[in-house]
Formats: C-alpha cells, structure tokens, sequence
C-alpha cells in the first residue's frame, strides 16, 4: 500500500519536527516497575498478571476513550489469591501508598435502601443538602499525571438497587448525587470490583473429582469456567456485565507455591524487623513446619495467619528474652517452633 506507507512517513516527519516523535504520556507510572513489583508479591496468577500489565499500557499510552473510566475490571475467585493485595499493589506503585484508593465494602451494601450510601440521600431527606456519600472523591479523581483508584470489594453481596446505580459510573464516568448537587468524576479512574461469586460451586465440584468413580478412572476437573459463568450471569444482570471490561479469574494458591509465599512473607516480617536494625532466619526445619498442612480454601490468608500464631509469637518471646539479638535463627525442636540467636 503505497499511499498508505506514504501517509506515514509524511506524519512522522511532521511529528519529528515538531519534537514528539517519541511518546510524550501524562501519566507518571511506568508499567514495567509496576509490574515488577506485583509478580514479586503475587503467586500463581500468572494470566491474571499479563492481563493487568495490558491496561497499564493502555492507560500509560493515554488512548481510551475520555468519556468513561480509564479500566473497568472485575477479579473473580476464591478468598485469599490475591484479588485485593493486586489493587493494594498498584496503590502503592502508583501513588507511593497501599491505602491510596476508594475502597467501598459492598457487603455493607446488602439492602435496597442502602443505594443513598453511594448517590447520597434524595431531596427532601436528611442530608440531601451535604451530599453525603461513601465516596472519596478526592481517591477518585487522582491527578492529572496519576490515575484515581477505586475498589468495589465483595461485589455480589451488594443489593440488585446498588448495582443499578453504578451503571453510569462504568458507562460514562460520573455519578451525579441524589440531591443533583454534586457530580462525582470516574473518568481518571482505575476501577475494580472482586467477588469470590461462584467458589463455592467451583470446591464442591472439585470434590467429586477426589474420591468415588470420578478418581478411579483418573478424570480431572474440566467444566470450572463455565460453572462461574453460570453463577456470574445467574446473579449479575447483562447491562451490568456489558460495561465491564475484563472479567478475570484468579486460581487458587496450591501447595507448590507455599514456599514462595513463606518468602514474601518473611520478607515483609524482616522489614519491620529492620526498623530496629535485626533479621530472621528460617532453617529448613522452620521452613517444613510453617508450610505443612496447607488449606486450599483460605489461599495466602492461610500462611500469614500462621505466621501471626505461631512464629511472630516465638520471635516476641525471644526477643522479650533478650533484647540484644540482631541476628535470629528459627528451628523446630522437639515439635515445637523455637527461635535463638543466629550464631554464624
């Protein structure tokens, strides 16, 4: 195509002489740090990751449309895979804060009357003047070189009336209040919803496949994605579903990435441990014992909760003990989890 590549050349000259042949974005945050810092905190989403680095280039490259939210994006499964920690993440990348985001708890939304929570009350009623409303708008809105971010967290909990009211958020941007006051603006946002819609479904279907005939004949699990399918258009309504962008499903935390996650979490034990200039070290003992038993169900919740329980408890006793330990060495003894000072 002649003309075509003809066209090109001459646009591009024109954009080199006016000195922006190289993509000049608004936005401050570089896709590849973000990312560096999800997958090194994130286990097992693989898909989910690839898909979230697509939207920060397209949000870095500032091509959407102006006229709704920059992403609108709703993470699927179980509780403890990371659905959440990603928002936080990005929070933190973004804005140097992991609480830097709207976060609303939809589960506090579960009754019709409660829509007045996000759209503020109506006139007439109490309130109506100060525009009271869930939101932060200042969370929202972001800056011009930093996008707004905003969580619908435990999507499915909330009533049929508290969705309805966010379909002109997720279609064109905005939210005008009950009172007809105030106009809240998403169309600098980051939005993601999570539900854990359909998990249930999904473990009781796996179960079938563990013990009777099903395990005899060596048959695996095949049918997961169109089970929350199912359930996703069995309690979202299609206009709803319609305005989302990317509907991704987070598989759940199995047992070969347990190590991995004992690694990030002691990373982040160590940095507070840092602050007062000491280190933690787990020997391979330590490591078996805080990794053992691992329920699929609660994902990574499980290993913090028992790093909370079981080895913050021993590091506390230890250091109680003996407040002059830099370096600290947790062992396994006798059943028991013990820690002592690191001797090299």
């Amino acid at each position: 195509m002649p003309f075509a590549n003809d066209l090109i050349d001459s646009n591009r000259e024109r954009l080199e002489e006016k000195g922006i042949a190289r993509l000049q974005s608004r936005f401050l945050f570089d896709p590849a740090q973000v990312m560096a810092l999800l997958r090194a905190r994130i286990v097992g989403q693989d898909a989910v990751l690839e898909q979230v680095e697509s939207l920060l280039k397209v949000v870095k490259a500032d091509i959407g449309e102006r006229e709704r939210p920059l992403s609108v994006n709703l993470f699927m499964g179980p509780t403890g895979v990371g659905k959440t920690e990603i928002v936080r993440l990005l929070a933190q990348a973004i804005h140097g804060r992991p609480d830097a985001f709207c976060r609303i708890d939809m589960h506090t939304l579960a009754q019709e009357h409660y829509a007045a929570a996000l759209t503020g009350a109506p006139p007439g009623y109490v309130g109506s003047k100060e525009g009271a409303t869930l939101f932060d708008a200042e969370a929202i809105q972001g800056s011009y070189s930093r996008p707004g971010i905003v969580l619908f967290d435990e999507l499915e909990k909330a009533s049929k009336d508290v969705l309805r009211s966010l379909l002109g958020v997720l279609e064109h941007g905005q939210l005008t209040l009950a009172a007809g006051t105030r106009t809240l603006d998403f169309r600098n946002s980051l939005i993601f919803m999570t539900s854990n819609i359909g998990a249930r479904e999904v473990t009781d279907y796996r179960a079938r496949f563990e013990h009777g005939w099903r395990c005899w004949l060596g048959l695996s699990p095949q049918d997961e994605a169109r089970i929350i399918e199912g359930e996703l258009h069995r309690h979202f309504e299609p206009e709803f579903l319609n305005r989302i962008d990317r509907i991704l499903g987070f598989q759940r935390i199995e047992d070969e990435w347990l190590q991995v996650l004992l690694e990030i979490e002691l990373g982040k034990l160590n940095q507070r441990l840092g602050r007062q200039g000491r280190v933690l070290l787990l020997d391979e003992s330590a490591q078996d014992f805080l990794c053992r038993e691992h329920d699929v169900r609660f994902g990574a919740r499980s290993m913090v909760r028992r790093l909370r329980l079981e080895l913050e408890p021993a590091l506390a006793d230890c250091l109680l003990a003996d407040p002059s330990i830099i370096r600290l060495l947790a062992r396994v003894e006798d059943g028991q989890l013990r820690i002592e000072a690191d001797i090299p």
